[in-house]
């Protein structure tokens, strides 16, 4: 029996010391140690008050991968234990896509139904989406340093920039789903008919362009892209009108709120258009 020897890769430390580090640094201090790629993250002071050991247990179930394996009045210790190789940068960023799409359409239907609890649903489903986000900008670090590529037999390096360039786009996308759900807490009443059949209209118009968008970069399909690129075009004088449309409301809260919501449903059409460059891009990468 031949059993090959293979040189383990060098474990990856590092310390954090969270003397006086609370609340959104500490969570920044988490993220960045998370990103560069470490094995074990040992976060150390004099003593790790409750409210810290909070905020690094949540940071461990926002990210994917880190667990806490030994921890102490002055110590806590995260490993991360995922395995490279099971990582697939097209089925993340594919996730990532669909989670942000139901995000979109739940969204739409809260301040529509004025659904509360359908719009914590999609305040939540963000966390998923970050997390998926943060995953895939760790592993593009991690080659970047060299490491091989997780997915290698079906993901070019020139691919894997450009999936991970269209991450961004997406989790902004998540980001602004998000936002659309949080204003039906600020809704003092239904939304007229007119208005909100002009909301649903824009916002299928922006899914389609994002959805559009994502099967051109992943079908290297450049003729798809630029009419994905025209549509966003096509897609203003939509919005002015439907702006002009709440600015006649009655309700000042209502005109503010709504407003947000066909800001961040032209928004989601540009991230689309964004992403459908990306896939020209790509597109080409491949002619060269």
């Amino acid at each position: 029996m031949i059993d090959p020897v293979h040189d383990a890769p060098p474990v990856r430390k590092i310390q954090i010391d969270v003397s006086g580090r609370m609340g959104d640094a500490l969570i920044r201090d988490m993220i960045a140690a998370y990103l560069v790629g470490s094995d074990i993250i040992e976060v150390k002071a004099d003593r790790i008050l409750a409210e810290q050991k909070n905020v690094i247990r949540g940071m461990c179930y926002k990210l994917i991968g880190p667990e806490i394996i030994e921890e102490t009045a002055k110590k806590v210790v995260i490993q991360d234990l995922l395995n490279p190789d099971e990582i697939s940068i097209k089925k993340s960023v594919r996730r990532m896509y669909l989670i942000s799409n139901s995000m979109h359409i739940d969204a739409i239907k809260a301040i529509k139904t004025l659904d509360a609890d359908l719009a914590l649903d999609v305040d939540q489903r963000d966390d998923d989406v970050d997390r998926l986000f943060l995953l895939i900008a760790k592993q593009f670090r991690s080659i970047l340093r060299g490491a091989r590529l997780p997915d290698a037999a079906e993901t070019s390096i020139d691919e894997y920039h450009d999936l991970r360039m269209a991450a961004g786009p997406i989790e902004r996308i998540a980001d602004h789903a998000r936002k659309i759900a949080k204003i039906t807490t600020y809704l003092d009443g239904p939304i007229p008919d007119d208005v909100m059949e002009m909301i649903d209209k824009a916002s299928e118009i922006s899914r389609k362009i994002v959805e559009d968008s994502i099967d051109a970069l992943y079908n290297f399909d450049v003729d798809l892209a630029n009419q994905v690129i025209d549509r966003v075009t096509k897609l203003s004088p939509m919005i002015n009108k439907l702006n002009g449309a709440i600015l006649k409301m009655n309700s000042y809260e209502s005109v503010v709120a709504l407003g947000t919501v066909v800001d961040s449903i032209d928004r989601t059409a540009d991230y689309g258009s964004n992403i459908a460059e990306i896939a020209i891009n790509s597109a080409m990468a491949r002619i060269v």
